[in-house]
């Protein structure tokens, strides 16, 4: 054999015996990471019981979502289970991006909006959109996100059929971004229950996209007219909930009597909002907060809440027009800045059991010239009523304070609350119409249980754990409270009957005992 033969049958045997040792260093590598994450998978299993594969997918989806993405760098398990989460929340918090704000409570800067677009984007791209039940993207504070990148999370979300979606934007995209309604022609709102918008521009165009089984809508400052809204709930048969909060293009909410489950309804600082009508047969309670306006439902409604923002004498309103417009209503809550005195007029609340009031000063005291003793008038009006709440939060009593004998109180012949069982007055003043009010209930209400009498309406109370303290109240009111009780000793401590449970809340001494 010549010298190039042989060298060549060398060289042959010298580049397999180093193809060998490569292949056996492969597969000594494959098997060393097999063993490892075949380790992982045991060690992360061996932390519980030997459970079935969806139990451990289960507990997987159960977890925070770094959590979930830090499990699942560690075992193939939990690597499919990631791609196909059915909850997903987005937000700066869930990139531990909160201490990156432009100072303290300020928005996401722009560099981090665009960190946190890149995030998001790597866990929809990875996600394989299977099982996929709820998407909530939550950029409040991040103003400077894509219009595209939104574009792309929304499509991936219609696509996925997720039955709850939530998009929570910053103020700026108010009227700047429009919501994809054209996605919803496809086919892809069919799937979604939950759909909760925030800050954006949402047009729902008739015969353009569905969401026939929508259940709870939520639109918080969107751009969207009563037209537009009415044609979207003719088309939504099977929603359940309505908020809408500071939409403040609607002037008109017209509710159409084809919403047959639509049971509750909240409507929140609509500030052009002038007439509310529903003709859904089953509406069962309505929360409002903002100025007056003109209100119209049917006779199924049992549960009302009035929050004034604008809005001044509610209980006189609810006095005056409530009976004959919701006779059916079983729970009435009612907060005001001013009111004149309760007047007497017909009608009644036949089946009202559940009363509160919350009279709020934002200044000093209460106006001074309100009549407690004339809230008789509603308390009369309501035959069936049980509980009793009045609620006073004010930073001062200028109300003409009770003194001298008992017996020149005033008293209301001829009322009788027969069902009343329990009543708290809170923020309790020595006002001497007040005093006459509470003195009233004793007298007339035979099935009385319980009397709560509280000088505070701001849980300003005794506390419970000497590591915590009361919350702020000034002088004025803690001299007041005092004097509250006092009142209570002097005038109404007698007049409670034996079956009549009576509770005093006095000042903190812990906490207000120093104040002289």
């Amino acid at each position: 054999m010549g010298f190039f033969p042989l060298h060549r049958l060398i060289s042959s045997q010298q580049r397999d015996r180093r193809r060998r040792r490569r292949g056996a260093s492969l597969e000594k590598r494959n098997h060393k990471a097999c063993l490892q994450d075949g380790e992982a998978t045991r060690a992360v299993k061996k932390a519980g019981p030997c459970l079935p594969e969806d139990i451990w997918i289960h507990i997987h989806s159960l977890l925070p979502l770094q959590d979930a993405a830090r499990a699942a760098c560690v075992s193939h398990t939990f690597l499919c289970s990631w791609r196909c989460r059915p909850n997903l929340t987005l937000s700066p918090e869930t990139f531990n991006l909160k201490n990156y704000r432009n100072g303290e409570g300020g928005e996401i800067s722009d560099d981090v909006s665009g960190y946190l677009a890149r995030n998001i984007n790597s866990i929809l791209g990875k996600h394989w959109g299977i099982g996929l039940k709820a998407l909530k993207l939550e950029l409040l504070d991040c103003p400077d996100i894509s219009k595209r990148d939104l574009n792309s999370w929304l499509r991936f979300a219609l696509k996925s059929q997720v039955e709850e979606l939530s998009l929570w934007l910053h103020s700026a995209f108010t009227e700047v971004y429009n919501f994809p309604w054209s996605r919803l022609s496809e086919g892809c709102g069919n799937s979604i229950r939950s759909l909760h918008l925030s800050c954006c521009v949402f047009c729902p165009v008739a015969g353009l996209g569905c969401l026939g089984n929508l259940s709870i809508l939520e639109l918080y400052g969107v751009c969207i007219t009563g037209d537009e809204l009415g044609w979207l709930l003719s088309t939504s048969l099977a929603l359940e909930e309505l908020h809408l909060m500071d939409c403040s293009e609607i002037i008109c909410l017209e509710i159409p009597c084809l919403l047959d489950r639509l049971s509750h309804l909240v409507v929140s600082e609509c500030k052009n909002l002038e007439v509310i009508e529903s003709k859904a047969p089953n509406l069962l309670s309505f929360v409002y907060t903002g100025s007056k306006v003109q209100l119209s439902f049917g006779d199924s409604l049992q549960n009302m809440t009035i929050m004034d923002s604008v809005w001044n004498e509610i209980v006189c309103y609810a006095r005056e027009r409530l009976p004959h417009m919701v006779p059916r209503l079983e729970s009435l809550d009612i907060c005001t800045s001013f009111e004149r005195d309760t007047p007497v007029v017909p009608g009644e609340f036949i089946y009202l059991k559940h009363l509160n009031f919350s009279f709020v000063a934002w200044s000093s005291g209460f106006y001074p010239d309100y009549d407690y003793l004339s809230l008789v008038s509603f308390l009369d009006a309501c035959p069936a009523l049980e509980t009793f709440t009045l609620s006073v939060s004010q930073d001062g009593m200028d109300h003409v304070p009770v003194s001298g004998d008992p017996s020149c109180l005033r008293q209301m012949t001829g009322h009788r609350h027969n069902n009343l069982k329990d009543v708290s007055i809170l923020g309790f003043c020595s006002a001497k119409s007040m005093v006459e009010l509470t003195c009233h209930i004793l007298e007339n209400a035979p099935s009385l249980e319980r009397l709560v009498l509280d000088p505070s309406a701001t849980d300003v109370r005794g506390c419970s754990d000497e590591s915590v303290s009361c919350l702020p109240i000034s002088r004025r009111m803690v001299m007041e409270a005092r004097r509250a009780v006092s009142a209570v000793q002097n005038y109404i401590v007698g007049r409670v009957p034996s079956t009549v449970e009576l509770t005093i809340v006095e000042p903190c001494t812990r906490c207000h005992g120093a104040v002289a």
